[in-house]
């Protein structure tokens, strides 16, 4: 349950957390400051509540406790029935809801549960509940945030993305037009790094060794044109390498492609053109999200 944000409904803030890539929305938030734990207990143990979850568990839920779900079934409605979301877990092998102590604690349910749940509570806290879910998706994928999302992904893929950084690293001072010797023994990937960030991966290295002992290489720091470009190279390279073309020659060309299209990327700031889908969805809510 690490990636948790929050919606706001009558005056509460209600937690969702994504468990095996779903949606699960905090009951207890629900029921905040309403004797929560009783709300829910008095959920589960009405007989139209556990027929409800014991259908969902059987559609979505292979290792369900079938036997135990028709024992608990056959009780609902009885005077002396109790049922608690920790009991319905470790008796039914359920997925649908959640028990958790800690940071984030409480009682959540998958979203389909957690609406059935919001019925219980008031029609129109279900309406309420369901238009802020639906809202806080449409954030999410709004096309006016994509640069962050466009950032995340590429984090996980091990880029930092911190646009212009590379100039703001402290690199050797060489000039690698002039002294063409390196050249020689060059890796093909220092050939598109020297293009690109006119600095090998070894002199980068030496002179940023705090970064270096963290994993971290000089690619780590480029902005998403650069990156751009890095593909854009890699695949220009692997053709000049096909047709023969010797270093100095495929280093020429490189930096030509590097100049042409660093300057046409950065003229068209593509991040800044996109628009808002509708002035009602925007990141106003972006804490929310974090």
């Amino acid at each position: 349950m690490a990636s948790k944000s929050q919606i706001e409904v009558e005056n509460k803030l209600i937690s969702i957390v994504k468990q095996n890539e779903q949606d699960y929305i905090c009951l207890t938030d629900m029921v905040r400051d309403e004797e929560g734990t009783d709300h829910i207990r008095n959920w589960m143990r009405n007989r139209n509540t556990v027929e409800f979850i014991g259908l969902w568990e059987t559609l979505n839920n292979p290792n369900f406790k079938h036997v135990e779900f028709d024992t608990f079934r056959k009780q609902a409605g009885l005077n002396s029935f109790n049922l608690t979301p920790k009991k319905w877990i470790e008796a039914t092998n359920a997925i649908g809801l959640i028990s958790k102590s800690g940071r984030y604690g409480g009682t959540y349910a998958h979203k389909d549960l957690a609406f059935e749940f919001g019925s219980w509570i008031s029609p129109m806290f279900k309406l309420m509940l369901i238009k802020e879910y639906q809202r806080l998706k449409e954030i999410e994928s709004n096309q006016y945030n994509l640069e962050w999302n466009v950032k995340r992904i590429l984090t996980k893929t091990n880029y930092l993305l911190h646009t212009d950084a590379v100039r703001d690293c402290i690199l050797p001072e060489k000039n690698y037009d002039k002294d063409k010797e390196w050249l020689i023994y060059a890796e093909e990937a220092d050939l598109l790094n020297v293009a690109l960030f006119n600095c090998a991966a070894k002199d980068w290295r030496e002179a940023n060794a705090e970064k270096a002992k963290k994993g971290l290489n000089i690619r780590d720091f480029a902005s998403i044109n650069e990156l751009v470009v890095l593909s854009n190279l890699e695949n220009f390279n692997s053709i000049l390498i096909r047709n023969q073309i010797d270093k100095p020659e495929r280093f020429k060309q490189l930096k030509d492609i590097v100049k042409i299209q660093l300057k046409s990327l950065d003229e068209q700031d593509f991040m800044k053109s996109l628009k808002k889908i509708s002035d009602d969805i925007y990141i106003e809510n972006k804490k929310k999200l974090e």
